[in-house]
């Protein structure tokens, strides 16, 4: 089997599952890039000086690469707003498998759009009954997809795989938490990424002043820079955090999973604008409590509440401290969520078992088929990598949440 892979650019987060490909078609894989980074992920460390032999780029080659898509076996298309890459496949009615996070990010109220109707169904749902089927980065992709009746029984449970590691695990939580002498160690949480607006690092000094307030021992970094920084700054030391936070600026990826690797919890407080997030992924691998946002796209298929991590409704900011502090004071329950993560993305959600999963869905297409959207398994831990994607509303999942909250609350007083 050939399989082509067509996205804007190669990044790190698609990297391990592009080499388990590669690895598993003996070379019968190529990724097609068709953009240029842009500098400001260049400087956030996501550029490759060296090339994967995978890796071919459309604007050094468009003839060689158009013809190899047309002729592979199964083409993947994602990360690129241009339709004309697949166009002469779909009309030879070759399969397509798409990959997609939200349509719909901020509000599916935007769907009244009669313009963005328009474009959906010219790129969606006229090939509903055509040899097209949908990866789905996230676990409102579907809901989305359902509104402009696109891959009726057609769509899979997918996300990003960065890099999975394997730890010696006794070593692993040996060394975490913020070194503090004397006095030995105290919790060390963590936040990581872009400092904008549907972010909210807001909300990790929000949680850091509920902490000091109830006098709690904690330690808190912020890693990353952008247009809220100085705003962060200034809320630091209105609160009188100076001691307990630090900011560290962009850092690459490396130092980033050093730093996960001594955190007890992370804080991943970004909004429904979070397509899939795969900051969550690394954290949980490293052997994190993640506290995360139910909006965001990653977490109903990765996180289970109070098993393998903390979940808080979104625009519920009081659930989100009272978890951390939950969690400062009891580093057992910390241990155990941090533990029960890092054998979700390792047994799991990870790249090996993703390309194996998706060779597999090539094999039985279109047999696998079924002509209407499964129910549950979301915030449950029961999902896959190329499963089958439940259908999950936005009301339902806040209803979901809630329930799930409100069963753990006062659990560990």
């Amino acid at each position: 089997m050939r399989v082509v892979f067509v996205s804007n650019y190669i990044n790190h987060h698609q990297i391990p599952f592009c080499n388990e490909m590669y690895r598993l078609l003996e070379g019968e894989f190529a990724f097609f890039q068709t953009e240029r980074m842009e500098t400001e992920r260049v400087k956030m460390g996501w550029h490759q000086e060296e090339r994967p032999a995978y890796v071919r780029c459309w604007y050094e080659e468009p003839e060689a690469c158009r013809r190899l898509l047309l002729d592979c076996d199964v083409a993947l298309f994602g990360g690129t707003d241009d339709e004309s890459y697949i166009q002469e496949r779909l009309r030879a009615g070759k399969t397509v498998i798409r990959l997609s996070e939200r349509l719909y990010k901020e509000g599916q109220w935007k769907a009244v759009s009669p313009r963005g109707l328009r474009k959906k169904y010219f790129d969606h749902t006229r090939y509903r009954k055509s040899n097209v089927y949908l990866l789905c980065y996230g676990a409102y992709v579907p809901s989305d997809f359902h509104i402009v009746r696109a891959y009726p029984g057609k769509m899979y449970c997918w996300g990003y795989f960065p890099e999975t590691r394997r730890y010696d695990l006794e070593a692993l939580f040996e060394g975490k938490g913020w070194r503090q002498d004397p006095g030995g160690r105290v919790p060390y949480l963590l936040w990581a990424g872009r400092m904008i607006g549907w972010k909210h690092p807001e909300l990790a000094l929000e949680t850091a002043r509920y902490l000091k307030e109830r006098e709690l021992a904690f330690r808190l970094d912020m890693i990353g820079d952008g247009e809220m920084r100085v705003e962060m700054e200034q809320l630091r030391q209105k609160y009188g955090l100076e001691e307990q936070v630090r900011f560290l600026g962009f850092q690459p990826p490396e130092e980033v999973r050093r730093h996960m690797e001594c955190a007890n919890i992370f804080l991943f407080t970004s909004d429904r604008r979070e397509g899939w997030g795969a900051v969550a992924n690394e954290a949980m691998n490293s052997g994190c409590a993640l506290i995360a946002d139910h909006m965001i796209g990653a977490v109903p298929y990765l996180v289970h509440h109070g098993v393998n991590g903390l979940v808080y409704g979104d625009g519920c900011p009081e659930q989100l401290f009272a978890q951390a502090g939950e969690l400062v004071e009891h580093p057992e329950l910390c241990r155990r969520l941090g533990l029960e993560a890092y054998r979700t993305i390792t047994e799991v959600w990870n790249a090996e078992n993703a390309a194996a999963s998706l060779l597999a869905l090539m094999e039985k297409l279109p047999e696998t088929e079924s002509g209407q959207l499964p129910r549950g398994g979301c915030f449950q831990g029961r999902l896959s990598p190329c499963a089958p994607a439940p259908r999950l509303r936005e009301r339902e999942a806040g209803r979901l949440v809630r329930n799930a909250v409100k069963g753990t609350e006062g659990r560990y007083e």
